[in-house]
């Protein structure tokens, strides 16, 4: 019941940024993401998704995007922590490094 609770409160916190983040020119659309990794300048969001999940072990990630920080491309994650918090981490997309977590 507990895990359900913190699904829904990461879905609301998705929901409230959803229309800012669609809106934001720094970040791809889903035919870019893809032109991005078709030509290797981004590595696949499965391998920085399960990147962050060994990082934090019962880490669910329940929001992505692909944006560019400055000239670097760089994945957002919205994780859903065990312990039902929302953390905001940054992967670079080219190395898969993770950059931040919080």
């Amino acid at each position: 019941m507990a895990r359900a609770c913190h699904y829904f409160v990461a879905l609301v916190v998705l929901a409230a940024a959803g229309p800012a983040a669609a809106a934001d020119p720094a970040c791809l659309s889903q035919d870019q993401r893809r032109a991005a990794v078709a030509s290797h300048r981004a590595i696949p969001l499965a391998r920085a998704v399960r990147d962050i999940r060994r990082r934090a072990a019962g880490a669910e990630v329940v929001g992505a995007r692909l944006c560019y920080h400055g000239s670097d491309l760089v994945y957002v994650l919205t994780v859903l922590g065990r312990d039902g918090k929302v953390i905001r981490a940054s992967v670079n997309a080219a190395s898969g490094v993770v950059m931040d977590a919080h």
